[in-house]
């Protein structure tokens, strides 16, 4: 297995990496706002038959009649934000992509995490488009290649944002690990489209 490589220019395909999609001050009043007025939850979700509370906090938005769920769980739709909504705009304006929905993690700390998966669930077509964005806390994101097993690892910045797109989840799984000693917290927001 190759080192992991840390370069945000040598991602594989189907991943890209922008450090600073939002200033740093517009970064902290989003995140500040999410994490005081979203609704937040904790569900459960099953693994090799076994139902567990999720390590981390979610909220999922999307358009009225658009439902999403994956592990066995459906998840509580609520409605946009006029805030979030606007990002969504410029999003889909500036990738092309029609987004209808968004899956919003908040990381309390470094003991919160999500393990290796691929976002392959059938409701976001064969070559989905995920744009992720980063607030708060800096987390390291592994992304692994499903047959050779050739990792790369990325810091994710306050501000950032990935995109992953083409085949990148047919090919690779993706994790956030724990990193125990970091106490911040920090607000992901994974904006899809569902079909």
């Amino acid at each position: 297995m190759q080192q992991p490589n840390a370069n945000p220019n040598h991602l594989p395909d189907g991943f890209s990496y922008q450090a600073n999609a939002l200033s740093a001050q517009k970064s902290l009043e989003l995140f500040y706002y999410l994490q005081q007025y979203l609704n937040w939850q904790q569900p459960s979700i099953k693994v090799y038959g076994k139902s567990h509370v999720i390590p981390r906090l979610q909220c999922f938005i999307a358009d009225q009649n658009v439902n999403y769920g994956y592990s066995g769980s459906q998840l509580i739709v609520e409605p946009w934000p006029e805030v979030l909504d606007s990002m969504r705009i410029r999003l889909s304006r500036a990738l092309q992509i029609p987004f209808n929905a968004l899956l919003v993690n908040l990381y309390r700390d470094g003991h919160d995490c999500m393990g290796w998966h691929s976002d392959d669930e059938k409701e976001l077509g064969e070559q989905p488009t995920i744009a992720s964005v980063s607030l708060g806390a800096e987390r390291v994101f592994k992304i692994k290649h499903k047959h050779d097993n050739e990792q790369h690892s990325i810091v994710l910045q306050s501000g950032s944002c990935l995109i992953m797109n083409g085949f990148s989840q047919r090919d690779y799984q993706h994790s956030l690990p724990k990193q125990q000693r970091l106490k911040h917290p920090r607000i992901n927001l994974t904006f899809r489209s569902i079909v």
